[in-house]
């Protein structure tokens, strides 16, 4: 029977908009279990971006705990939280977030500097990262000289070069085009289904949706599931 890798209590989120309260999440409960792909969707304003930064450790919530791979990390400081984030959470964005003036190589390299790892074992973890997603053979050509979905593919490398708990991807095929989109898909799949990757992915997208096992929407701050499948 699979575990549950994170646990959400009685989450409660808000935000103030100048003199008002504005509530996000509206307690919210759920579990996901380990190696589980589930897509977050719903409206613009839903709250499906705010809730996957609360379970990434990026922001904090009202009230409520989430406890992922055992530990509480409502609990933790700011100092705590970006240690536990370095160690356990990769991040995958719509819009790469690769530094310009590094090499792919450089890029994925940069969550292993915060390790204790030697030049050499960084070394041989890159290598493994750039050669899932496909890209060994371009690990010295800098962002501006690779492709959008290249672009993509190396931060999904360097998203996994720790080898994180749970990855979380925000609209990662937001700024692609169908072919390059259906490849990151097809990526993030095997990455789910032949490394046992936990992935939390935010999508407007029906058809990224459609990679899933678990499809949950939020609307107007409250979680429903639209499907659930476990081939």
């Amino acid at each position: 029977m699979m575990q549950p890798v994170v646990e959400i209590r009685n989450l409660f989120k808000s935000y103030r908009r100048g003199t008002q309260t504005v509530p996000v999440l509206n307690d919210i409960s759920f579990d996901i279990d380990e190696g589980e792909f589930l897509a977050l969707m719903g409206p613009s304003g839903s709250g499906k971006s705010t809730l996957l930064n609360l379970i990434a450790g990026i922001d904090k919530a009202d009230s409520g705990v989430i406890t992922v791979g055992g530990t509480d990390i409502t609990s933790l400081s700011e100092t705590e939280l970006a240690r536990w984030r370095a160690n356990n959470v990769g991040f995958i964005f719509q819009f790469y977030n690769l530094i310009p003036v590094l090499t792919a190589f450089d890029n994925v390299e940069l969550p292993l500097l915060l390790t204790g790892l030697s030049r050499a074992e960084r070394r041989e973890h890159v290598d493994i990262a750039l050669t899932i997603v496909g890209l060994a053979d371009r690990m010295d050509h800098y962002p501006g000289q690779l492709s959008g979905g290249q672009q993509q593919r190396v931060a999904i490398a360097r998203a996994v070069v720790t080898d994180p708990a749970i990855l979380v991807a925000d609209e990662p095929t937001g700024d692609l085009d169908r072919v390059s989109a259906a490849e990151i898909l097809d990526l993030m799949d095997r990455l789910n289904a032949e490394s046992s990757k936990t992935i939390i992915m935010v999508t407007h997208d029906p058809r990224a949706a459609e990679k899933a096992r678990v499809i949950k929407h939020l609307e107007k701050g409250v979680l429903s599931v639209l499907s659930e499948t476990h081939p």
